[in-house]
């Protein structure tokens, strides 16, 4: 009776009658169905509008971070090569999703075989817990340049950063590992219909008629010793990079220093809160609505890739003047000024429009500010 219920438990959310299922007994199904957003299936064509342009925008931004950081090689060093881990890191995370689920909101292709449900599964746990800890490395180099900046050349050297980029793949393969040989190993019975719009692991592993409770509590716990050690590093590194902060003999320099931290927390805070809440409401979030669970699962692979070439990227001079020169804007020599021909336009949240000569007399620059 105790595998009867553990199979039916997540059937509730299901809207098919699970009469018809009830017929067909089987446990090594060959393929799993995807609902999609279970509730809001009339509305999938309207909410693959925004999916679509985050998708667009996430794919666009990060291929651009990689491009400008292979192109120029002044570029080529620690930050930028954690940038471009965490921009293939998006791409991959992203890209595991966001086809499938594009393909159920338009051509209701709901089916997915079980083999590539598995690696599914596996590529979307594995990368984020790589995404988390490149987060952690990318923390601990601006910990170093901000307060050891003299030392930070010596201690983050090219093979120092190729083994921290080779712990995270490792740390992020290994781990997972055993999620799709576990989910493999269950028998599943009655219904193959997932409530998703990927093969999320515990999703998964629910619809089997057997004792989970290994894979449960193994998911459980790499969940939270992977974002509890990172989130700690990262919180003890950042509460350094502050303190270091207001020790900046200028207003200007702390502002501007803090106001870059700050966007880079927001990225990380964007990326941790949906993904725990995601990972808790499925265990323990009985009362939460199954439509806003799937939305939210799907915004915390999505909404990260998208905003992190922008935050890290655009806010990043060097990226941001190289970015403006491949489109045909050049940086003056003013620092946020932009040349347009021969003309530098200054620009900046103000609303108040100056004009600057040079000294033949010309007009060299026209700035909000």
């Amino acid at each position: 009776m105790q595998e009867t219920t553990l199979c039916l438990s997540f059937g509730h959310h299901l809207p098919y009658s699970m009469s018809d299922s009830n017929t067909t007994d089987f446990t090594n199904p060959s393929t799993f169905i995807l609902l999609g957003i279970p509730g809001l299936e009339g509305a999938h064509v309207w909410i693959s509008i925004p999916f679509f342009t985050m998708y667009t925008i996430a794919i666009l931004g990060n291929f651009t971070i990689l491009f400008i950081v292979k192109m120029d090689p002044s570029l080529h060093g620690p930050m930028y090569y954690f940038l471009c881990m965490l921009a293939i890191t998006d791409l991959v995370l992203c890209t595991s999703i966001m086809p499938k689920t594009l393909s159920i909101f338009w051509f209701n292709s709901r089916e997915i075989d079980f083999s590539a449900c598995l690696i599914q599964m596996y590529f979307i746990h594995c990368f984020s817990t790589m995404e988390s800890g490149i987060f952690l490395a990318m923390a601990f180099d601006r910990y170093v340049a901000i307060c050891d900046p003299l030392r930070h050349s010596t201690i983050l050297t090219n093979p120092v950063v190729a083994k921290i980029g080779l712990a995270v793949v490792l740390r992020g393969g290994m781990l997972v590992l055993p999620h799709p040989f576990l989910a493999r190993q269950w028998p599943y019975c009655r219904t193959n219909i997932i409530p998703h719009t990927y093969c999320e692991h515990i999703a998964v592993v629910k619809l089997a008629c057997a004792d989970i409770r290994i894979s449960s509590y193994y998911s459980l716990s790499v969940a939270f010793l992977v974002t509890g050690v990172d989130v700690f590093f990262i919180a003890m590194s950042y509460t350094q990079i502050l303190s270091a902060i207001f020790c900046l003999p200028t207003k200007n320099a702390r502002l501007k220093t803090f106001g870059t931290c700050s966007s880079h927390l927001c990225v990380i805070l964007t990326f941790y809160i949906p993904g725990l809440f995601s990972f808790i409401s499925h265990r323990f979030g009985h009362n939460v609505p199954l439509y806003f669970h799937v939305l939210i699962a799907n915004m915390y692979l999505l909404v990260p890739p998208m905003l992190n070439p922008i935050i890290y990227g655009v806010r990043t001079k060097q990226i941001r003047d190289r970015l403006l020169h491949l489109i045909g804007l050049r940086p003056c020599l003013l620092d946020g000024a932009l040349q347009v021909g021969n003309v530098c336009v200054h620009v900046n949240v103000c609303m108040c429009i100056h004009v600057s000569f040079c000294a033949h007399g010309s007009v060299c620059g026209v700035y909000i500010g």
